[in-house]
């Protein structure tokens, strides 16, 4: 899974914000504020990696145990899949 092309992760003050470019920007109509996990997972998801991958990685980065990352990682894709930025897998 990855992000879609035409979003960018910028940092405001203490604030990461998703910003849309391009064709995005007549069709993206919310504003996505991520704190530092969130920015985190966002940045991985830059790249095509698995869930699996995903929540190894939010394991290891934030020392949760392998659940509670799953559990945070299935929060925040299906966030970003109901505001279409996850590309189709």
């Amino acid at each position: 899974m990855k992000i879609k092309e035409g979003f960018l992760l910028k940092k405001i003050a203490d604030d990461y914000v998703v910003i849309p470019y391009e064709d995005n920007i007549v069709n993206f109509k919310a504003m996505i504020v991520l704190n530092e996990t969130g920015a985190f997972l966002w940045n991985k998801l830059q790249n095509d990696i698995t869930f699996e991958e995903l929540c190894e990685n939010l394991s290891t980065e934030f020392e949760v145990d392998g659940e509670t990352a799953k559990t945070d990682a299935e929060e925040f894709i299906s966030i970003l899949k109901g505001k279409g930025l996850i590309e189709n897998e």
